[in-house]
């Protein structure tokens, strides 16, 4: 879930707040007030935590999971290049592919 339980502590402390300053200077009796305003903490406490809720949903990424089950089936699988196709390659041929690549270099670092 996105974020922790202090969220919802102050999403339920604000509207805790935000009731009590909204009705404190009204002609209700106090004690209303004060039990009201932990009614509105408790929906405020609910509503955050149904938010964060909404939020992780959002942001949850399954393509992780993909990914894993891909690499497992690709490891499974056979590879394409087998011994024998490397056998055919000529070690000379490899080793003056990578002279000349390394001269490249030093050519261009120069």
């Amino acid at each position: 879930m996105f974020g922790s339980i202090f969220y919802n502590l102050w999403g339920a402390l604000l509207a805790f707040s935000t009731y009590f300053f909204l009705n404190f200077m009204g002609p209700t009796a106090p004690i209303m007030i004060i039990v009201k305003s932990f009614i509105a903490a408790v929906i405020g406490f609910l509503v955050t935590y149904i938010i964060r809720f909404l939020i992780s949903y959002v942001l949850y990424t399954p393509e992780e999971e993909q990914a894993l089950e891909e690499e497992a089936e690709e490891a499974s699988m056979p590879s394409s290049a087998t011994a024998e196709e490397f056998a055919e390659e000529n070690p000379e041929e490899v080793a003056k592919a990578v002279r000349t690549m390394m001269d490249d270099e030093n050519k261009i670092a120069s």
